[in-house]
């Protein structure tokens, strides 16, 4: 009682799960002598004041659906000491150069800025983050930021024994520790190493040192759903958060959707044994849904990602261990604040704006559940789903590419077996040329000639050309190439559209974005003369059809691009 009572003050004052300061009452926080567990979620959070409300809205980690994200899961490194079945192959995946991957420097630097524009809390993943070196100076660097309010750390705990007292030292405010299973032997088979004890030893060092430490589960069919009841019993005891993960199939454990249980059936499991095993109140942002059985010290949660999505109330931003922002756990959309980082000629206000962008490409919700879901799901740590970078992973799911062999070697797809059809595609590409360049090339004034001729020239070679210039890409008879370059006077832009089509076994889209992109760089060369202050932007596919999948590329009413397939 006396450690709850202790971790309950510690608490006081603490964000709430919507990422708002909540002023929180001692009488909020009922502090149950019979039950033994604590009820945070019916804290009184005081409505924010109007300017308050105004710089949110206005904040760039505001999304365009309201959403006001101030959590964020930063990864550490793509490094892992255990080889979970479901998460890699036993040989571990190919890592990044150690060079692509952000320096510590550089994730500090990042997590001020984020805090700057309104992050409360920072969870550190991985990978394993314990594996770094200077993970209790970053855990003390970020905590001194004087806007964060939590700082906290995903891990499969098997350093904690040695690592945690000082992480508490520099400020570590809570941690989630990974555990599938409370046998040694299954834990040795699913991890590929030995450990069980010493997770279960940090477990405990948490509960004494104050903590109430998350337990993350991944339920599998015919693994370890007979162990349910178990991990339930695990909270009589201990102060803990026993949160059960719904399985997500994906090509890396070979799509076995029937190793999934949903919540609603470990639910009635957990009934059938605790028919008073009932529901708790849920914060807002709350991606668990709580439980608990009275009496237990602990409580129990589940996280629904397959069959119960929460992305209305998602307020969770991610940046990958390479330095991707992404803003979404199911989506493909990543934009590299690594590289403008390193960038002298992009200024910090800049590098606020790219985060915004990211922000408001954010979309309503991600796909329905499984099994439709698969080609968004994650091949890493289900228990790092929630901040792994789909960049990482896509050079890990190598079942996913095309153009490469299981063992991630580069190889040329056979289409051989594919019908010959009528292949089309379009895209386009915009070159931003400025005032002066933009009247040159109206009056036809360019000293190199006529510029939009000679890129819509320069594009039809380029296109006829792709299999020389893309490795890997077939030769293809094209049957008609047309690139249009219209100068756009208002915006000082030339703007470069390519319409390409054959007929064959496959498509035509490399040969129209690489007509786009050597018509752009056409139009560079040939104005360069006059100002390097060009920009080619906006390089994309804008429909293509005929093959397996077509492609629509559509602008809604509020101008925000959305892909359909």
């Amino acid at each position: 009682m006396r450690l709850l009572a202790r971790h309950a003050i510690r608490l006081l004052g603490q964000e709430n799960s919507a990422g708002e300061v909540a002023s929180l009452s001692r009488g909020a926080i009922r502090l149950k002598a019979t039950t033994g567990y604590l009820n945070l979620a019916t804290a009184s959070v005081q409505p924010l004041e109007p300017e308050k409300q105004v710089l949110r809205k206005n904040s760039p980690l505001t999304d365009s659906f309201g959403r006001h994200h101030t959590y964020l899961r930063i990864s550490l490194t793509e490094r892992c000491n255990l080889r979970c079945d479901y998460c890699m192959p036993a040989e571990g995946v190919p890592l990044q150069p150690k060079n692509k991957l952000l320096t510590t420097e550089e994730i500090l630097r990042l997590a001020r800025i984020f805090v700057e524009q309104g992050v409360r809390k920072i969870r550190l993943t991985g990978g394993e983050p314990t594996v770094r070196r200077d993970i209790v100076e970053i855990v003390a660097q970020m905590k001194a930021l004087p806007e964060l309010e939590q700082i906290g750390i995903t891990t499969n705990g098997l350093v904690l024994t040695r690592l945690l007292l000082p992480l508490q030292r520099a400020g570590l405010d809570n941690l989630n520790i990974s555990l599938d299973t409370l046998k040694r032997d299954r834990f040795e088979k699913i991890t590929r190493r030995k450990g069980w004890e010493r997770v279960i030893a940090g477990i405990d060092l948490a509960v004494q040192l104050g903590y109430r430490p998350k337990v993350n589960c991944v339920l599998m069919r015919d693994f370890n759903e007979d162990e349910i009841c178990d991990f339930v019993e695990f909270t009589r005891n201990r102060p803990v958060d026993v949160r059960f993960i719904e399985y997500m199939p994906f090509s890396g454990n070979k799509w076995h959707t029937e190793r999934l249980i949903s919540y609603k059936d470990t639910l009635q499991i957990i009934r059938q044994r605790w028919p008073d095993f009932k529901a708790l109140p849920n914060g807002p942002n709350d991606t668990s849904k709580a439980y608990a059985v009275p009496g237990f010290k602990g409580q129990v949660g589940f996280i629904t990602s397959m069959t119960e999505h929460f992305c209305g109330t998602c307020n969770r931003l991610r940046l990958t261990a390479d330095g991707n922002i992404k803003v979404c756990l199911f989506g493909n959309k990543e934009f590299s604040l690594r590289d403008a980082m390193r960038d002298e000629s992009v200024s910090e206000e800049q590098l606020v704006d790219l985060i915004g962008a990211a922000v408001q490409r954010k979309k309503k919700q991600h796909a329905d559940a499984a099994p439709r879901l698969h080609h968004h799901l994650h091949p890493y740590s289900y228990h790092h789903a929630y901040h792994t970078s789909r960049l990482q992973l896509q050079a890990r799911n190598y079942s996913q590419l095309t153009h490469v062999d299981g063992q991630g070697k580069a190889q040329m797809v056979d289409v051989g077996a594919k019908p010959s059809t009528t292949r089309l595609a379009r895209a386009e590409a915009t070159v931003q040329v400025g005032e002066k360049l933009t009247q040159l090339i109206a009056d036809n004034q360019v000293a190199k000639g006529d510029v939009l001729t000679v890129a819509q020239i320069a594009g039809i070679m380029g296109a006829k050309r792709t299999a020389e210039l893309i490795p890997l890409c077939h030769n293809i008879s094209l049957s008609s190439v047309k690139v249009q370059a219209t100068l756009l006077k208002t915006e000082q832009s030339v703007r470069l559209e390519a319409t390409v089509r054959c007929s064959g076994q496959t498509g035509v889209e490399m040969e129209a974005l690489t007509a786009v992109s050597v018509a752009a760089l056409t139009v560079y060369d040939m104005c360069k003369a006059v100002s390097h202050d060009i920009c080619i932007t906006n390089v994309r596919l804008l429909s293509k059809s005929g093959g397996k999948r077509d492609f629509q590329r559509e602008e809604p009413q509020n101008g925000i691009v959305t892909e359909v397939e």
